[in-house]
């Protein structure tokens, strides 16, 4: 009886550390499927915000989409045409870039 609990206390000493070894595999694979790309993409969004231009079709955080008519770089803001006879003036930070879609100019 004694020997069988000696042998049950030394098989769970070594499951421990095969435990750590686990967790860290987990964790190793949650940072090259979740957090890797989604830090790439955020560095790409802000390269396009920092090297926004008068003309470049944008997206708003809030889904509008217009043309830059002009950039603030000292309030960091962004005024967009969004229609005809139309400006809004945005925060830098919110702008995305567009995909594509026909805007009337």
């Amino acid at each position: 009886m004694t020997n069988l609990i000696l042998v049950a206390q030394a098989a769970g000493q070594g499951s421990g550390m095969s435990m750590i070894i686990m967790m860290v595999a987990i964790f190793a694979i949650m940072w090259f499927f979740m957090i890797k790309p989604q830090q790439k993409k955020q560095k790409e969004i802000q390269k396009f915000q920092n090297e926004l231009t008068e003309g470049t079709e944008i997206v708003t955080g809030g889904g509008i989409h217009g043309v830059v008519k002009s950039i603030d770089l000292a309030k960091n803001t962004v005024d967009v045409k969004i229609a005809r006879d139309v400006v809004v003036t945005v925060e830098k930070t919110s702008v995305y870039k567009d995909m594509g879609t026909p805007i009337q100019k």
